[in-house]
């Protein structure tokens, strides 16, 4: 099942003060996530008090947080606009059904085949999202209800408070780590703030955060298939979304803390949690990277962060919205630019001349794409052209040896792969028309790897029984030669060297 305990006294306190810190700073992104998909604040809030702790208690990376989220938030925007909130919920419940199918069909251990420059395009493009989404914090909202940029004063006073921020983040592990230095930020400049009476823009400026425990909720919506058919192609993108940020998070928590956290439990856990809260009157969430770096930064390596996050953002809704109300945005702004600088890779900086073009070149793309569209798209986008780049690249090294030996018959010895993107090559190796009468392909230095690769064999094979050559076909396995049409009766079988390896293809699946 799961353990929520520390190994000692201390190890729990670190726990339960760092949930304290992410809770402070899930307050303002819930609300605002909420007002991206176009539903009430509360709605948001509640999403991240039951995704955070249904994730935190049976999700596969102890220390990760989740919650309400930008990257989901805008793809709810359409549905909610033109069916209503109901549909919203049911959207979220079936979400969480197919993540849970997800888990159980084993789905998360495919999160490996993402190259390591897709990773940094995701985390560089992730830290850019999250530093242009602190901007919005610089408006204030007129008296006409437009809203215009900070200026004179309380754009000064703002800017120093998010420096006063920034300097206990950095400074005060120096000399103390007994509290989260996050969490001495906010509560030492909110005080300051509060007593000296500052005018400055706080949480409260957003929206009032007072509400009660969510309770059970049926979608209101028609179960037909009219719905249905409304609300699966939301699901199904929200699903993609939600797994993709979220094991991609587990990935980088995992190198982050040297552990190693469980995909497909992750993909449960984010299903269970995400159905329960479509049925409680939450948006839905999946894993949240700043918030998770601040956790981890903060000391919260295990299962009792999380869901002291979660208990702590609850009873901020039941008991003390007024007080988190006077915090100060600049200061959560600061705590996030610190995370900003966390996440962002710099070090890719200084790689990217040295790296391969392509991989920099993938790398600048998923980072743009993240920006520009969503995770989700930048990292199928980013698989995508490294495959692609791979297959062109691989495609180069085929090659055959060819020589004459002592009985007279011409010898091809193949090298390299052979699959799609190399049979245009492989095809133009071979003489059948100039070729002598016995003619031998040798495939033991060469992998079959795909039905292209099958099919250019077979066609290469009849191409020499139309020249009425005698051809054999060397070293193949047992699954070429199944597939192999034309050149059937050319196939010389050895059993004791003949290779093992599979072939991918339809027709044995």
């Amino acid at each position: 099942m799961f353990r929520l305990g520390c190994d000692n006294r201390v190890c729990a306190q670190n726990e339960i003060l760092s949930g304290l810190t992410v809770a402070l700073a899930l307050v303002p992104e819930a609300v605002a996530f909420a007002f991206v998909a176009g539903v009430e604040p509360l709605v948001g809030l509640y999403a991240a008090f039951m995704v955070g702790l249904l994730a935190a208690l049976f999700g596969g990376r102890p220390g990760m947080i989740s919650g309400a989220t930008g990257a989901m938030a805008v793809v709810m925007v359409s549905l909610v606009a033109q069916h209503g909130v109901e549909y919203l919920f049911a959207a979220v419940v079936l979400t969480g059904l197919f993540q849970i199918t997800a888990g159980l069909l084993k789905l998360g251990k495919f999160i490996r085949i993402v190259p390591h420059p897709v990773m940094l395009g995701f985390v560089n493009g992730l830290a850019i999202v999250i530093f242009l989404a602190q901007l919005q914090q610089f408006q204030v909202t007129a008296d006409d209800g437009t809203m215009s940029w900070m200026s004179g004063q309380s754009l000064v006073l703002f800017l120093a408070l998010i420096a006063a921020t920034m300097a206990i983040i950095h400074f005060l592990p120096r000399l103390t780590t007994k509290i989260p230095s996050s969490l001495a930020a906010i509560v030492v400049l909110s005080v300051l703030v509060v007593v000296l009476g500052i005018d400055t823009k706080t949480v409260g400026d957003l929206a009032s955060i007072k509400g009660g425990f969510p309770s059970f909720h049926l979608p209101d919506v028609e179960y037909n298939l009219n719905t249905l058919m409304i609300i699966l192609p939301y699901a199904i993108i929200l699903a993609a979304i939600g797994l993709i940020e979220s094991l991609l998070t587990l990935t980088l928590i995992d190198e982050l803390t040297g552990t190693r956290g469980r995909g497909n439990r992750e993909c449960m856990g984010q299903g269970l949690a995400n159905t329960v809260t479509g049925l409680f009157g939450g948006m839905g969430g999946c894993a949240m990277i700043g918030q998770s770096m601040i956790n981890v930064n903060s000391g919260g390596h295990k299962r009792l962060s999380g869901v002291a996050a979660a208990l702590f953002l609850l009873a901020f809704i039941l008991f003390a919205s007024s007080l988190i109300e006077q915090i100060p945005m600049a200061v959560l702004v600061g705590v996030m630019f610190i995370v900003v600088i966390g996440t962002f890779e710099w070090s890719s900086l200084r790689i990217i001349e040295k790296i391969p073009r392509h991989d920099a070149f993938v790398l600048i793309l998923v980072s743009g794409v993240t920006v520009a569209y969503d995770l989700a798209i930048a990292v199928v986008v980013g698989v995508i052209v490294s495959a692609l780049v791979f297959a062109w690249e691989h495609a180069k090294h085929i090659n055959v040896k060819s020589y004459i030996d002592e009985k007279g018959s011409k010898i091809y010895e193949l090298n390299g792969p052979l699959f799609f993107g190399s049979v245009a090559d492989f095809k133009n190796l071979f003489d059948p028309k100039n070729d002598p009468d016995d003619v031998i392909i040798e495939f033991q230095n060469s992998r079959v790897a795909d039905h292209s690769a099958i099919e250019a064999i077979d066609n290469m094979a009849e191409r020499y029984i139309k020249a009425g050559k005698k051809l054999h076909l060397r070293h193949l396995t047992p699954e070429c030669k199944l597939l192999l049409t034309k050149a059937d009766d050319l196939v010389e079988i050895n059993v004791l060297e003949d290779p093992t390896y599979h072939v991918a293809d339809d027709k044995l699946a």
